[in-house]
């Protein structure tokens, strides 16, 4: 899954690049265009209170950031820090230790990234991440996508949070 998705971002940022318009604007998943964000609107305590779907059949996704289904994240509780330092946990308890920031710019527009990070792990040396779409972000919620190749199309997993 994770091949599969990593595919579809690399194809989706390749076709982004042909159809960007201007260097100073992004596109957000639904074709609206945003500016930059600041990696102070993200800091602070989130809890993930909602999993959607937007051109997507309900469970058609099986797991998410290799870990568990998108369901099995709702309720999460997710810590960024200004360092960047981070940590989710899902209501079942289990925790993962993450680094994340905002990635601005380039033609796949403005972005939430984040790696995993497991014991004795140095951010700069883990290669792998995931990367969601910045629908929206404010001092009391933000909603993040992620692109998923259906057919010819793309469709996505929409995730809500509420801070906290």
């Amino acid at each position: 899954m994770k091949k599969i998705l990593s595919s579809s971002l690399a194809i989706l940022a390749i076709a982004l690049v042909f159809t960007a318009c201007s260097s100073t604007k992004s596109t957000t998943a639904d074709g609206s265009t945003s500016a930059s964000v600041s990696r102070g609107k993200f800091v602070g305590t989130w809890t993930l209170t909602n999993v959607s779907y937007d051109g997507l059949v309900p469970n058609a996704v099986q797991n998410v950031f290799d870990q568990a289904a998108p369901a099995a994240f709702i309720g999460s509780t997710w810590k960024l820090t200004n360092s960047g330092n981070g940590l989710y946990t899902l209501t079942n308890g289990q925790s993962q230790t993450i680094f994340w920031s905002v990635y601005n710019g380039g033609s796949t527009g403005t972005q939430f990234q984040f790696k995993k990070l497991y014991e004795g792990d140095k951010a700069k040396n883990v290669a792998e991440g995931y990367r969601l779409n910045i629908s929206s972000v404010s001092d009391t919620g933000m909603t993040l996508t992620s692109p998923v190749a259906v057919g010819s199309g793309t469709g996505y997993v929409v995730y809500t949070f509420t801070k906290q």
